[in-house]
């Protein structure tokens, strides 16, 4: 899974990274990926890059869906602009 967004409020975002942890040690996530800083090379992407290793697109779905992610999701919906995207892993076209 990769977010790339913009902080547009960074008091109401500071809650975010601790609350998101549990959530991720829980489902197995693999934190890939955590740049608060992110360079664009191309088009205009946010500062903000996160990507995230899952077992598979479902186990990542779940982790999206839970609970406990839900209950914590606004702290950065409500408080950053940009996109959170399920991938499959990498297969090599044939």
């Amino acid at each position: 899974m990769v977010f790339n967004y913009t902080v547009t409020n960074p008091e109401g975002y500071e809650a975010y990274p601790s609350a998101v942890r549990p959530t991720l040690a829980s489902s197995g996530a693999e934190l890939l990926v955590a740049d608060y800083r992110s360079d664009a090379a191309e088009g205009s992407p946010g500062e903000v890059t996160v990507v995230l290793r899952f077992e598979s697109k479902d186990a990542a779905r779940a982790w999206y869906d839970s609970e406990a992610y839900q209950s914590i999701r606004h702290l950065r919906t409500s408080n950053a602009e940009g996109i959170g995207v399920l991938c499959d892993g990498f297969t090599m076209p044939s």
